[in-house]
């Protein structure tokens, strides 16, 4: 017979599965941890999808049809960070941005968002990736302009000490050494 913890995992699972999507609850913190597996493998689909809108206004509301899946967060990775993440027909990855300090990879998983960049428009399918190298000055983010929703990872180092410039907002991101974050404006003014 399964531990105890397996089996609730397994009615846990079964209950999701059979509900509607009105009816759906996902596990909370507490949950997830009391029931986290310490194994290499996983089911990224199991973890809980995040909104999460880190802009200040007029921004703060831009990606609310982006979700996020962590992946590598509960399972100890520390020195770069990989998301599987949906973006909802009409959702974008971003505001237009380009990183001084991070590298940047996209991997499409399912369907077709449009990559938007300095030098113009490219529609992306599954199995296509984009890079985008540290200080390139390349402004870029994808675009969901299509009913279905697009599924992507993306995969980065982690810097503090780094800018996020985001060209068509006249805004800048400064990620501090100590782990703060302040954005303002291209001026110097704070947001």
């Amino acid at each position: 017979m399964p531990p105890e913890s397996l089996r609730a995992d397994d009615e846990r699972l079964r209950r999701c599965e059979t509900a509607t999507p009105t009816q759906r609850r996902y596990p909370t913190a507490r949950e997830r941890d009391m029931t986290e597996t310490k194994t290499a493998g996983f089911d990224p689909l199991q973890l809980p999808a995040t909104i999460r809108n880190p802009y200040p206004p007029p921004y703060d509301d831009v990606l609310s049809g982006r979700r996020r899946r962590g992946l590598g967060d509960p399972h100890g990775l520390t020195a770069f960070g990989v998301n599987l993440t949906d973006l909802d027909p009409g959702g974008v990855s971003a505001l237009r941005h380009w990183h001084t300090k991070e590298d940047e990879f996209v991997y499409v998983v399912e369907g077709t968002p449009t990559l938007v960049t300095d030098s113009g428009e490219q529609l992306l399918e599954p199995g296509m990736c984009a890079c985008f190298p540290a200080n390139s000055g390349d402004g870029h983010r994808l675009e969901n302009r299509t009913d279905s929703v697009v599924r992507y990872l993306e995969i980065g180092n982690r810097s503090s000490g780094e800018e996020v410039h985001y060209p068509d907002s006249d805004m800048i991101l400064e990620k501090l050494e100590d782990g703060e974050r302040r954005f303002r404006r291209m001026d110097g003014t704070p947001y």
